[in-house]
């Protein structure tokens, strides 16, 4: 691909030809060209002359031009693209050649009187050169080079937008599992671990696959297809059921268990559709063909409900509940019972059904037996009555009208107002005060117990003192070795307030140090930072900044 200055027409045709074939802008193809004409250029006349080549669009015409910026004498470095205000002083006049200018900002110069100064740019034309098979060879390269990369940029451009939404292609090849697709202007890749099950694919099948991810990559946009993600299952509903793709019908969640089961919870704006029965479609047509695509994967539609309890007993279908309790302290646990015979069927085989449930509902859930909810709700009454009659010195009938009344602890006894007290019978006020004194004087001396063992332990005052911290909770830090503020300030939130972790695809319970005394992590979260502002570690503006309009204020505020 030889080009010389010549065979100027050819320029444009090849721009044109190169950018039709390859779906990009001509305006980059020539881009490309005059770079690498400059490239050519600086070859012939000097590798640190700044030369540019401009190559007019209707012409095709390619205008060499050297440049020289006018820099302070201590920021010379290039003698032959630079040069000081004396250097360039000689040459600073207007030129009767149209070929030789001056510019300043970009705008030619008109007044000379001031003399050069730093930024002003002398431009003259030199003659265009003639490249050879080897600057010709260079110059392709160049130019093809900086094809490619518009061309991914194209490609990264147009699929970004579909990252999200199914696509249909026809598979190339396999390899090592993973299956290449051809989408058209470019490949995907469908990885094997996001085929369902053990489907396989031959060269020239077609498939259709969810747009997972998109990536920018040094080798060219990376496409990631799915079609084991739960929105590929909610995007082909949105395919076959006209209501979702007109949003009378929303999909709230979804969970699966690729090529196995899947939940998906729905919700009509319109009272007039069944939200399920839109979805099922006559004789079950509309689900049919989301089974047929998903290799026979059994689909369980539910409706969603704003009520927690109500969208949990319709997520474990086809299951029946007796009860749900919520756990008040952890908003993300509920406990649900169930009748013996219904156990296995809300558990699911290995687990699957009481798992999907939870992916659908965002709760970690609990399944009882009615039999084991009631001997663990007896253990619990028997523990609490024995604990009143142990500390408050209480004969049992007492102690269980306390846990009958919804005590659980001392410090309900004894922080309680006393009309609850009072709203017991049998309960005159000489008997409260008795119980809320005898349960504040137990609380307060198991408190300087504790205190006395977390000193022992070697606790210091800088942890005893902090605020939000008991005696009892500093006891238990101390026994794990947490005694200073300094090592409090460096426990991760969830080592104080538990949470979960998953191990070979299992969910681990991870205890914490104050996870017993009730502390959320929300509270964990903000005891570890207020305990590292008071070290110094954390700036306190850091943790709240002010917002952009209160930072800033403006003379329209009145400042």
């Amino acid at each position: 691909m030889a080009i010389t200055s010549a065979n100027q027409l050819e320029l444009l045709q090849t721009a044109e030809a190169v950018a039709r074939e390859k779906m990009i802008d001509p305006g980059l193809v020539i881009e490309a060209m005059e770079d690498s004409l400059a490239r050519a250029a600086k070859s012939r006349y000097g590798s640190e002359m700044d030369i540019r080549v401009v190559i007019d669009r209707k012409t095709g015409n390619a205008v060499f031009t050297r440049v020289r910026t006018v820099v302070d004498e201590a920021e010379l470095e290039n003698y032959q693209a630079q040069f000081t205000p004396d250097q360039a002083r000689p040459y600073f006049e207007k030129s009767r050649d149209p070929a030789r200018f001056w510019s300043r900002g970009g705008e030619r110069i008109e007044d000379f009187a001031g003399g050069p100064q730093p930024g002003d740019v002398f431009e003259e034309t030199v003659p265009p050169v003639e490249l050879g098979r080897i600057a010709a060879q260079s110059a392709k390269q160049v130019i093809l080079q900086r094809v490619r990369e518009a061309e991914r940029d194209r490609q990264y451009e147009e699929f970004r937008d579909r990252a999200g939404t199914i696509i249909n292609g026809i598979v190339k090849r396999e390899e090592y599992g993973n299956i290449i697709v051809d989408i058209g202007r470019g490949e995907a890749i469908l990885r094997r671990n996001e085929k369902i099950g053990r489907e396989s694919y031959r060269p020239n099948d077609r498939i259709r696959a969810y747009v997972k991810d998109v990536r920018r990559e040094a080798r060219g946009p990376q496409i990631f297809l799915s079609r084991t993600d739960p929105q590929f299952m909610a995007e082909l509903f949105k395919m076959e059921v006209p209501e979702i793709y007109d949003g009378v019908i929303e999909i709230k969640a979804c969970a699966r268990d690729p090529g196995s089961r899947a939940k998906i919870a729905v919700i009509s704006y319109d009272s007039s559709i069944d939200p399920v029965g839109a979805c099922v479609g006559m004789r079950g047509s509309r689900v049919q063909a989301v089974v047929g695509e998903l290799q026979g994967e059994k689909i369980d539609i539910i409706p969603w409900s704003e009520d927690q309890a109500t969208f949990l007993v319709n997520a474990l279908q086809p299951a029946e509940v007796a009860k749900v309790v919520i756990d008040e302290e952890g908003a993300n646990r509920i406990e649900v019972v169930v009748p013996e015979e219904q156990l296995s069927l809300a558990i699911g085989r290995r687990g699957q059904n009481v798992r999907l449930a939870s992916q659908l509902t965002g709760l970690d859930i609990d399944i009882l037996t009615e039999e084991e909810e009631s001997k663990r709700r007896q253990a619990e009454f028997n523990t609490r009555t024995q604990l009143f009659m142990d500390t408050l010195d209480l004969d049992e009938f007492f102690a269980q009208l306390l846990v009958a009344e919804g005590f659980t602890n001392l410090e309900e006894v004894a922080y309680v107002d006393l009309d609850e007290l009072l709203a017991i019978e049998g309960v005159d006020e000489g008997t409260a005060e008795e119980l809320q004194a005898r349960a504040r004087d137990h609380i307060e001396a198991a408190a300087r117990a504790a205190l006395e063992n977390a000193r022992a332990l070697g606790a210091e005052d800088s942890l005893i003192e902090f605020e939000g911290l008991t005696a009892q909770m500093v006891e238990a830090l101390a026994k794990d070795g947490v005694r200073t503020l300094e090592d409090f300030a460096t426990c991760a939130d969830w080592e104080l307030a538990g949470g979960w972790t998953t191990q070979d695809g299992q969910r681990v319970k991870d205890d914490g140090l104050l996870e017993p005394f009730g502390i959320t992590l929300e509270q964990a979260q903000d005891m570890v930072m207020t305990a590292r502002v008071m070290l110094g570690w954390v700036d306190p503006d850091e943790l709240h900044p002010a917002p952009e309009d209160e930072a800033a204020p403006t003379e329209e505020a009145g400042v």
